[in-house]
């Protein structure tokens, strides 16, 4: 038998024998869609939690890494997002149980329809930043620049503050939506937009780059910073414990925040907000962290008028 003969036989009976010992085309397909449906009803089950890329979110990323929560009562998955509004479309479309956004935000969303409790308050605060190639040091340097910032959210309120303050009016200060918040920071990286609102730990990347500080949300007497929850969840008496779950994991990672310190959960921050070891050794010494508490009444009465 000619050489090529024998490599050519070779080859069908190895095929045969793969065959033999795999799993056949049809039997493969069965197994896939088996372990997507499975996948599937873990995921459904999961108490689902919305977050940002903002160090507001740190203690529930602490939760998350280190375990601190009862894996028998709750499987916490963390869906990431960089915008808000997508962080806020989930909720509203049921692919979380809980999210992170603000209160501006929150009662926007329960204005159309998506029915929401406040689950707890957050320590989170918003800066504008003045684009130094622009020359923006004073709030009354915005007029005729360009301000990005997401609409319905306490930016959007920020702003409409920031501007009234001054006495511009809303045509000689140009907003622009920017939802994405590393694209955000980025834009004003590459000098690209006046001004803009950022939370930590991308308002400390600005000021690092010599970009000014023209207001900050807790001199204008603004807490909007909010852990909230889907109302529907609380008809599900499997979601209990796991809400239950989730915060008493909280609170453990704030404890252990405060005992720690932040820079302790650097490599945390660096990986979640996608900054760099610079950045985080730069981040406020004095950020602290609070155990879950509903927010102020004061609080979620401005949003409210704000909205609606």
């Amino acid at each position: 038998m000619k050489t090529g003969k024998v490599y050519f036989f070779a080859i069908i009976v190895l095929q045969l024998l793969f065959q033999a010992c795999g799993p056949s085309y049809d039997e493969q397909r069965r197994l896939n869609r088996q372990e997507r449906q499975r996948l599937a009803r873990e995921d459904s089950a999961a108490f689902k939690v919305a977050v940002l890329p903002t160090i507001d979110c740190l203690p529930i990323f602490v939760a998350k890494y280190h375990n601190l929560y009862d894996t028998a009562k709750v499987d916490l998955r963390l869906k990431a997002f960089s915008a808000q509004m997508d962080c806020d479309t989930a909720l509203m479309n049921a692919r979380v149980e809980a999210g992170v956004t603000d209160l501006v935000r929150a009662e926007r969303m329960q204005k159309l329809g998506t029915g929401l409790h406040y689950l707890s308050a957050t320590g989170a605060y918003w800066q504008l930043i003045g684009n130094r190639q622009s020359r923006i040091k004073q709030l009354k340097q915005l007029d005729d620049k360009m301000m990005a910032m997401t609409r319905y959210s306490v930016t959007d309120m920020l702003g409409d503050m920031a501007v009234d303050s001054v006495k511009l009016t809303d045509e000689r200060v140009f907003r622009v939506q920017i939802n994405d918040v590393r694209l955000r920071l980025k834009m004003l990286e590459n000098n690209e937009m006046d001004a803009m609102w950022l939370p930590e730990p991308q308002a400390t990347r600005a000021r690092m780059l010599r970009h000014n500080v023209i207001a900050d949300s807790r001199k204008m007497n603004v807490a909007s910073g909010a852990i909230v929850v889907r109302k529907t969840i609380y008809d599900d008496k499997a979601r209990k414990p796991q809400i239950e779950a989730f915060v008493n994991a909280y609170n453990a990672a704030v404890d252990s925040i405060a005992k720690f310190g932040v820079q302790h959960y650097g490599n945390l921050v660096a990986k979640y907000c996608a900054v760099d070891e610079k950045t985080v050794a730069r981040l406020p010494k004095g950020l602290k962290f609070k155990h879950m508490a509903p927010p102020e009444e004061r609080d979620i009465e401005q949003a409210k008028k704000y909205i609606h």
